[in-house]
């Protein structure tokens, strides 16, 4: 989405490819001149230098997020009988648990801590069984979760540990990014991330050079080469096109996520002492990267169309909880187990955010949410 006539989108893509439209068309003008759209070197040297930008290691490119969790957990733990358990939080996007149970595991959910949104590390040590395979913790907005806690109880209980980071490009907790401590940190590319490509792509990064060859080979038809197969995989691969995009994207992400913790910091000003918007709240030990800027009001779903009918593109992050969507309904689960989850469900209102918005624009958001919230 694009501002226009005045109006504040909850992210600017158009204003991103304005800011760097000549580094977008030479980096696609190679592309084509090359006709290198299935791998090729763009794809070759994104792989490498998203590897090293999360901190050293391998990345498995692949064609979206989803099937990024989807091969983690098959490569990490082959696919499940049906029984066996992976843990992960009900404050997310389906896809989450939609890799769980294509995968052949059961999703067993757990709440989240209501200041941060992020899982609670009681709940899941209460939740693990002697079915339990994997926990899946949820990076979400853009912040960590308790990564050195969850992993003291993951080995207590020789769990793997597989980082769902679609919204963390970039955040680290204790100066680490995803994937650094986990057995593997899986992203989202989708154009709306932090670092979106046009279009669907995803990765896996792993510190496991043997991991990482298991995942590429299995997103490409379990190919060795061309025409040698060990065995057979799915076909999933970032195509060279979105490769292109992503390494000139790369090259700028901690500048823009610099930019948006400015913008925050402006929300943060601007809405202190307003004790009817309960602003996010930050760990001491992370890095924000502010993917989404999230705060929580009553009377959420007046103040959002207030909002929006006055062209602020205010959104939800999730309206309807997991545990409580039609589709999950198997699980037997009510709004009361997962407490918090079910409020924060009626509650979370997210504001417009992204690296060019600016604090003219910002101040009228505030400006318009505190005439919502008084009305």
């Amino acid at each position: 989405m694009t501002a226009a006539n005045g109006k504040i989108p909850l992210v600017d893509l158009g204003a991103q490819y304005r800011a760097h439209r000549f580094e977008f068309d030479a980096a696609l003008a190679e592309c084509l001149d090359r006709t290198s759209f299935i791998g090729g070197p763009d794809h070759r040297a994104f792989a490498e230098e998203f590897a090293e930008w999360c901190g050293g290691g391998y990345a498995a490119l692949v064609g979206n997020g989803t099937d990024a969790l989807i091969l983690a957990i098959e490569e990490l733990l082959g696919r499940g009988d049906g029984t066996e358990e992976i843990i992960t939080v009900s404050h997310t996007f389906i896809a989450t648990t939609e890799a769980i149970s294509g995968t052949g595991y059961r999703p067993v959910l757990v709440d989240v801590d209501p200041d941060t949104c992020l899982m609670n590390l009681d709940g899941l040590e209460t939740a693990i069984g002697p079915k339990t395979r994997a926990v899946i913790p949820v990076h979400l907005y853009g912040q960590m979760v308790q990564m050195d806690a969850l992993m003291q109880i993951a080995r207590r209980y020789d769990l793997k540990v597989i980082e769902d980071a679609a919204q963390a490009h970039g955040a680290t907790w204790q100066g680490h990014r995803p994937g650094i401590l986990g057995d593997a940190a899986t992203f989202s590319f989708y154009p709306g991330k932090n670092l979106g490509a046009w279009g669907d792509a995803g990765a896996i990064y792993t510190r496991d050079a043997a991991l990482s060859e298991s995942i590429t080979a299995r997103a490409n038809h379990g190919r060795q080469d061309k025409y040698l197969h060990q065995f057979e995989g799915v076909n999933s691969r970032l195509d060279g096109l979105q490769a292109a995009i992503l390494r000139v994207k790369l090259r700028h992400i901690d500048a823009w996520n610099a930019a948006r913790r400015e913008v925050a910091s402006w929300y943060d000003e601007l809405l202190a002492g307003y004790n009817s918007i309960r602003l996010p709240q930050i760990r001491e030990e992370a890095e924000h990267v502010f993917h989404l800027y999230v705060v929580q009001v009553e009377e959420r779903d007046r103040i959002r169309e207030y909002l929006n009918d006055r062209g602020i593109g205010a959104g939800v992050h999730y309206p309807v909880p997991l545990h409580e969507q039609p589709a999950l309904a198997y699980l037997g689960l009510k709004s009361e187990d997962l407490p918090v989850t079910s409020k924060l469900g009626k509650t979370i209102l997210s504001l417009p955010i992204y690296p060019e918005l600016t604090r003219a624009q910002a101040e009228r958001v505030v400006a318009t949410l505190v005439e919502a919230v008084d009305a």
